[in-house]
């Protein structure tokens, strides 16, 4: 198994495909110890990608990433770290996209982090009370001021994002380099149909999450929800229907159906899973996350099932998921 590397969107700037996020883990499930065994089997597997929030576990979860990056001394260079600013605390200026949160949060998260600069640095919403010139030049300066090297967005429309780069174009500032959205074999319509028109111009670059649509892909919720898991914490109850709700209905038939797939190419689905988002030339990471170190393994194994998903591989998957958005961008 070996690593591979790519653009981040037109980008100069080269990312690990899979990469590892915080999010769900770090400070909730994991402790310092646990998150930094799962850092390290990421980092022996080529990831150089490190994607974190100042939302996720109110801060604690760039607290401990930055004490395991202290510790562990890797090479600064051979890093590309993450965080997004948007929900930053309870105050009235500690949450959205104003300069003042833009500029206050950025630097909150790099001291937790212990760090002088994060290379990426996302809105993590669009927010529709603060004029979309404010936050682009408050996000261009954080980029001037070196704070971070680049600047993008999550879950925001092509709209918005087309919005953001005229904004820049127009008072000569820096324009967002890449967009943070769900991606999965259950959620499309984004990233292959809204988002097409965008990767030529402006050259935008993908850093997925969700790849695994929260678990229900890897078949651990074929027979129902285990006690434990994370639709059973009362801080993801939003999730629940995903699990057995109607939407699980619907899509659980098609995560078992994928198990003859993933047994014809001698992969767990999970790899499967991670793989076919692989495929999409125009996603640029696909972010994971674990529990232990061992699943960190374990999903690092999806980059060599890549070359299995061979068109009529990708046709059959096609035709298990019956989803296809449409018009939508050919990638198999």
């Amino acid at each position: 198994m070996s690593m591979e590397y790519r653009r981040l969107g037109t980008s100069g700037l080269q990312v690990s495909a899979l990469s590892l996020g915080s999010w769900v883990t770090f400070g909730t499930q994991l402790g310092e110890k646990e998150a930094r065994a799962c850092m390290e089997a990421a980092r022996a597997a080529g990831v150089n990608f490190f994607d974190n929030a100042e939302a996720y576990a109110g801060g604690e979860s760039e607290r401990i990433m930055g004490k395991v990056l202290t510790d562990a001394g890797w090479k600064r260079s051979d890093l590309v770290i993450s965080t997004k600013v948007f929900w930053g605390g309870r105050g009235p200026n500690d949450r959205g996209l104003s300069r003042k949160h833009v500029v206050e949060g950025t630097r909150a998260a790099l001291d937790r982090l212990r760090l002088d600069y994060v290379d990426l640095v996302f809105c993590h919403r669009p927010d529709p009370h603060t004029p979309m010139e404010e936050t682009v030049r408050a996000m261009s300066w954080v980029v001037d001021q070196g704070l971070a090297f680049y600047w993008g967005t999550s879950e925001w429309s092509a709209e918005q994002i087309r919005h953001a780069h005229a904004v820049a174009r127009r008072e000569h500032l820096i324009p967002p380099t890449m967009e943070q959205p769900q991606y999965h074999m259950f959620h499309r319509e984004r990233v292959e149909r809204e988002y097409a028109p965008l990767y030529a111009d402006p050259g935008l670059g993908t850093t997925i999450w969700s790849p695994l649509a929260g678990g229900l892909l890897t078949g651990k919720y074929d027979d129902g929800v285990p006690d434990g898991s994370r639709p059973t914490l009362e801080q993801y109850a939003w999730l629940r229907d995903d699990y057995d709700g109607a939407k699980a209905a619907e899509r659980l038939p098609k995560v078992r159906k994928l198990k003859a797939v993933a047994d014809e190419l001698g992969c767990t689905r999970a790899q499967l899973a991670l793989a076919w988002c692989l495929k999409n030339p125009h996603v640029s990471t696909v972010i994971t996350g674990a529990s232990r170190a061992a699943q960190v393994e374990e999903n690092m194994k999806a980059m060599d099932v890549v070359a299995r998903l061979t068109p009529a591989v990708m046709e059959r998957i096609e035709g298990i998921l019956d989803n296809r958005p449409e018009p939508a961008a050919s990638f198999g």
